[in-house]
């Protein structure tokens, strides 16, 4: 299944994606109602994590309306599917507790920066946060060019794990059951935030002027719906194709991370208690602006997209005063 959220006459629905329109899991459970007499009840809330396996309350009824979707009993009037162009989609996890992102997960973008990647066993996963109800940005909403530190905005497309079940201590061989479902992110960065900068420098300055660079209000869009497992079995599978204005910078494959999925679940849970619906990030591919010198400018339009998932389409705009 892909599912989605979304904002329609004001309201905010749960559905199923498809590439161009969404079809509202309430208008499935009427037609399933009719059809078989039995009624079904959907829970009322505003993140996906209710439907999403291994462990929402409505994920086997959700399943189950997804059946009866593709099945010859459904019959949807034709106002039941919505074009996305007539919607606004939002986050599928709107408040995640926790935002985590890995940094050099994929050898060739490590070695296009000028570094050396290391041997998985030599070495360990980097992983930092952001600031979640700040820098996560809903489909279609725009990117802003901080007006603080303009010049050097970057992208970094990823894919992101959605957290089902709490998870602690989890090996890897287990890793991927605690899974609820996989969506795009672009880890917006800024290559060149400098704050202060006639100040005296210290030892720490570089580490953390890169990460203060990812944590600009709107540096995390995301989405534009969740795949659950079942349909991506496999994780390490799944192409990367980033284009800006048309042009594609980014075209890789989950198969070059460093370290796969389970093994960065394995990893952050070995010390934290992950929890339904936190999101981790699995890195970048090369690709990146910064390789080129070539930055994000107000008026374009990013086009993050992972098979099996779907497009995240990101405009980007100037800060007002």
């Amino acid at each position: 299944m892909r599912l989605c959220r979304f904002r329609f006459n004001e309201r905010d629905w749960v559905g199923f994606y498809e590439d161009q329109r969404v079809i509202p899991l309430s208008s499935v459970a009427r037609a399933r109602t009719v059809a078989t007499k039995e009624n079904t009840v959907l829970p009322i809330g505003d993140s996906l994590i209710d439907f999403l396996p291994p462990a929402g309350a409505a994920y086997e009824t959700t399943k189950a309306l997804a059946d009866f979707y593709q099945s010859d009993q459904c019959e949807l009037p034709d106002d039941a599917t919505l074009p996305l162009d007539q919607v606004q989609l939002l986050l599928p996890i709107p408040r995640p507790r926790k935002l985590f992102l890995l940094a050099g997960n994929y050898a060739k973008h490590i070695e296009e920066g000028g570094g050396i990647a290391a041997e998985r066993a030599e070495t360990f996963p980097y992983v930092f946060m952001k600031p979640p109800t700040t820098t996560l940005t809903d489909p279609g909403r725009p990117v802003t060019i901080p007006s603080v530190s303009p010049d050097h905005i970057d992208w970094e497309l990823e894919l992101a794990v959605i957290i089902g079940k709490k998870a602690k201590r989890v090996a890897e061989a287990d890793a991927l059951d605690y899974v609820a479902g996989y969506t795009v992110i672009n880890d917006i960065s800024n290559r060149e935030f400098r704050p202060n900068p006639g100040r005296k420098e210290r030892s720490k300055d570089a580490f953390f002027d890169w990460l203060h660079g990812k944590w600009h209000d709107s540096f995390c869009p995301c989405g534009p719906c969740v795949t659950t497992p079942d349909e991506i079995p496999d994780p390490q599978t799944l192409d990367l194709k980033l284009s800006v204005n048309g042009k594609i910078f980014q075209d890789a494959s989950t198969a070059q991370q460093i370290f796969p999925v389970a093994a960065v679940i394995e990893f952050i849970s070995s010390f934290v208690t992950l929890e339904p619906g936190d999101i981790i990030s699995t890195g970048t591919a090369q690709g990146v602006g910064n390789t080129t010198g070539t930055y994000l400018q107000p008026g374009d339009q990013i086009e993050a997209s992972i098979s099996s998932i779907g497009v995240l389409k990101t405009p980007v705009q100037a800060e007002s005063d």
